[in-house]
């Protein structure tokens, strides 16, 4: 004879951790094409910066007596 086995009430859960997992997936999506969009590597840029300041003396020292 075979048993009839109803297993009702079950397998609800899943839908939910579906849920969960999937926004994850689409989150780390999200940083990765931040992170990876540029390329990897950073622009160069030529930075010149010059610094000319005008020549300072010291002061005259005093004549010792």
């Amino acid at each position: 004879m075979a048993d009839n086995i109803n297993n009702t009430g079950s397998g609800g859960g899943n839908a939910g951790l579906a849920f969960i997992v999937g926004g994850i997936v689409v989150v780390l999506a999200i940083v990765a094409y931040f992170v990876f969009a540029r390329g990897g590597a950073p622009e160069t840029r030529d930075v010149n910066v010059d610094v000319d300041l005008p020549e300072v003396s010291a002061p005259a020292v005093p004549a010792a007596n």
